[in-house]
């Protein structure tokens, strides 16, 4: 048994998990395992810098997390950064902060790596499960990129490419520096039109259509579950390994496209850092369900957090 700590940063948020894990039982046990919504990847879209005020957010949950990890004793921590940080001019920065805090520099890894090891911690844990079949396709819907990845018990191909629910709110829904509330019809089509040329890049190199388990991960897609089950709170426990039709998937979506801020930020189990990207995110989702023809996704809230801690161990 060996105690690790692995951290995911992306654009949205940072999250922190500190657990046992035994390699010769495929066995990984939480200890500490939690999520900040920092938005690092405010505005890099448009300006390729991180802004400072979304550096300062991101150290403060830091200094947070290396508290964690030494009240938990970890013998080895790995740091992950994903979109924003790859994207940013001034990402030296940001690796010099953490590196200050942590005691470990940030690996901003590719997205293909990133792809490896969300595979990896979304599907070590299925194998023999409710006769899920094989191959899966992976989903990692994440705030700046969007990954996706085929294997069987191992990763077959993958893909990631650059529509999150971050970057996608912030190139089609925002307006004079403001989500539009709610959005117009046009700002959707021009957003679905993005995320369908998308598509068509991952399907260059991912055969996404030859998947018989669509695995969904990441906040868009544990957000649209719980509202899904119409949980009164968000409960991971719920969350994990449930399964969301097409239709539900379709019918949660097109709310969300006409609902008000207000009216997202009313559904209980919905996190206040999402309720303006969560939109975005819930199309991206369907888009990639109806190009597949998948029937339903199962939800994991086991991920690249996860598939990080593996490597680590």
């Amino acid at each position: 048994m060996t105690r690790v700590a692995a951290i995911d940063c992306g654009t949205n948020s940072i999250r922190l998990l500190v657990a046992d894990a035994a390699p010769e039982t495929g066995e990984l046990t939480d200890l500490d395992r939690r999520m900040t919504i920092v938005r690092l990847g405010q505005g890099v879209d448009r300006t390729g810098r991180l802004a400072p005020e979304a550096l300062e957010r991101t150290f403060a949950a830091c200094r947070e997390y290396a508290e964690v990890i030494k009240e938990h004793g970890a013998e080895r921590l790995r740091f992950v950064a994903t979109s924003a940080s790859r994207d940013a001019e001034n990402r030296d920065d940001f690796v010099r902060g953490v590196l200050d805090i942590l005691g470990v520099e940030p690996e901003v890894i590719s997205g293909d790596q990133e792809a490896e090891f969300s595979f990896t911690g979304a599907t070590k844990e299925l194998a023999g499960r409710d006769h899920l079949d094989k191959p899966y396709l992976v989903v990692d819907i994440g705030g700046g990129s969007t990954e996706f990845v085929v294997g069987d018990d191992h990763v077959r191909a993958a893909r990631s490419v650059d529509v999150g629910c971050v970057r996608m709110t912030e190139r089609h829904l925002v307006n004079a520096g403001a989500v539009t509330d709610p959005p117009t019809e046009a700002q959707v089509a021009a957003m679905r039109a993005d995320i369908e040329a998308a598509l068509d890049l991952a399907e260059e190199t991912v055969p996404l259509r030859e998947a018989r388990t669509l695995v969904g991960l990441a906040g868009s897609v544990t957000t649209v579950s719980a509202i899904a089950q119409e949980l009164p709170e968000y409960d991971s426990a719920a969350i994990h390994h449930s399964r969301v039709s097409r239709d539900r998937v379709r019918e949660i979506t097109d709310w969300l496209v006409r609902s008000t801020h207000a009216e997202r930020a009313a559904v209980p189990s919905m996190h206040p850092g999402r309720v303006d990207v969560i939109a975005a995110g819930a199309l991206v989702l369907l888009s990639i369900m109806e190009r597949t023809g998948a029937e339903e996704v199962v939800v994991s809230e086991h991920d690249i957090l996860d598939g990080i801690a593996w490597s680590v161990a």
